[in-house]
């Protein structure tokens, strides 16, 4: 595989660097509150699957800078699905499980 141009690793650097960073708040903001009633349960379940997808995406290709970005995301989102389980309302979490 060809090298990528220096301006394409920097834009590729800076999306990963946001997108893993993007969930930071919304966990500071579960934790520090001890609630979690905001937050969409199925957006996050779906947010969990579709890193889950890049992921393995990611390794079958062997595109490492993919499959490491997608990691990431995927423990930060799992991390808020997580924190909605144990601080959601149970309506939420019934809902989800049948």
């Amino acid at each position: 595989m060809a090298e990528a141009p220096p301006v394409a690793v920097f834009v590729g650097t800076a999306a990963a660097l946001l997108s893993i960073t993007s969930f930071a708040p919304q966990i500071v903001k579960i934790v520090r509150e001890k609630d979690a009633s905001s937050v969409s349960l199925r957006t996050y379940v779906v947010t969990v699957a579709g890193f889950s997808c890049w992921l393995a995406y990611g390794l079958m290709i062997k595109a490492w800078p993919v499959a490491a970005a997608n990691l990431a995301c995927l423990a930060m989102s799992a991390a808020v699905l997580a924190l909605k389980w144990r601080y959601g309302r149970k309506e939420d979490v019934k809902d989800v499980k049948g």
